[in-house]
């Protein structure tokens, strides 16, 4: 088996039942796979009955993204894991341009495709676009997306291009490579696990790519609303925790000043718009990486002085202060 299609379901029969369909119709080179990540509902036994032909995997408990995953890949043999979420669309064909690519140039460890939003298909979705890049602070951002900035699929993003992170919504990964890069945190649980990966890959030498000819089609927020204060507290911690395993030594204490200075504008911001409990969140993040600084230093592994793909300006300051909404209004230069 070379390529597996593997879906990470907790609590998503909605999902599945809406979306497993096109997986099947447009994947015939790959084989599928549902890693149930410890359902309370009735999504096993509606695979069973309903899609006898795909491979279930179960867990017992819930281990979040990170550690769903991890566990599940253990099990799989194959040489490409297609990491793709349960409240994704597919399209026809959309396997092979991203496997080529990945084939043409074995530094390529990862690999997404171009998303776009299920509700509305001719615009960029917030989860990955059209690829993913960090700010010299730390801050995620995307071709086609910049913070709540969509931008419509005009085709100005229908390139092959080297990006810093492949969203986790859809994710082609080399497994050999994802191994050697340790997998996903299991810290982490869920919410830039993705990036931290990919950096981590990047540190190894490795390549992060975008393939333009490839789309599928996100709903988002399928687990995680917005709104939720859990993933404000999960996405503030583990972009903290990110910088510490994977930012150079000589940079990171001044990088962390000013990202604790812009987090507590955001907690600031959360508290006068009355989102109390995000505020409260953002707090319990920043003691959370304070309690645990040298645990996580610990994780520190290969640390590269490549800064491919990393911007060296503030994202923040581009956007709030100077109002660039848009990828290609940014001083953005490849190395």
């Amino acid at each position: 088996m070379n390529t597996a299609v593997v879906i990470l379901n907790w609590n998503g029969r909605k999902f599945l039942e809406q979306f497993l369909p096109s997986v099947i119709q447009h994947s015939s080179e790959a084989s599928v796979f549902v890693a149930d990540n410890g359902s309370t509902d009735d999504s096993v036994s509606f695979l069973e009955t309903n899609f006898p032909q795909i491979n279930i995997l179960r867990a017992s408990t819930n281990k979040g993204f990170t550690g769903g995953y991890n566990e599940a890949l253990k099990q799989i043999k194959a040489e490409y894991f297609i990491l793709l979420n349960s409240d994704v669309e597919v399209t026809a064909g959309w396997i092979k341009p991203v496997i080529d690519l990945m084939n043409s140039d074995k530094t390529i460890s990862a690999c997404q495709p171009k998303i776009k939003m299920y509700a509305d298909k001719k615009m960029f979705e917030y989860a990955g676009a059209a690829g993913g890049f960090i700010d010299k602070y730390g801050y995620p951002f995307c071709r086609g997306r910049i913070f709540n900035s969509l931008e419509d699929d005009k085709g100005q993003y229908d390139d092959t291009y080297e990006v810093f992170w492949a969203t986790g919504a859809c994710m082609f990964v080399r497994s050999e490579t994802f191994f050697s890069a340790g997998g996903f945190d299991d810290d982490f649980f869920a919410h830039m696990e993705e990036i931290d990966l990919c950096w981590r890959m990047k540190n190894l030498g490795n390549k992060i790519m975008y393939c333009g000819s490839s789309t599928v089609y996100h709903v988002g927020g399928g687990t995680l609303q917005k709104s939720n204060p859990f993933k404000t507290y999960l996405n503030f911690r583990n972009n903290l925790m990110m910088l510490i395993k994977n930012k150079s030594g000589f940079s990171l204490f001044r990088i962390l000043f000013v990202r604790i200075f812009l987090d507590d504008l955001a907690q600031l911001k959360f508290l006068l718009s009355g989102n109390y409990r995000d505020s409260i969140a953002v707090q319990k993040a920043q003691f959370y990486v304070l309690f645990n600084f040298f645990k996580i230093k610990k994780k520190r592994k290969v640390i590269s002085q490549n800064s491919s793909g990393i911007y060296n300006r503030s994202i923040v300051a581009d956007y709030f202060l100077r109002g660039k909404k848009k990828f290609s209004e940014l001083a953005f230069t490849q190395k």
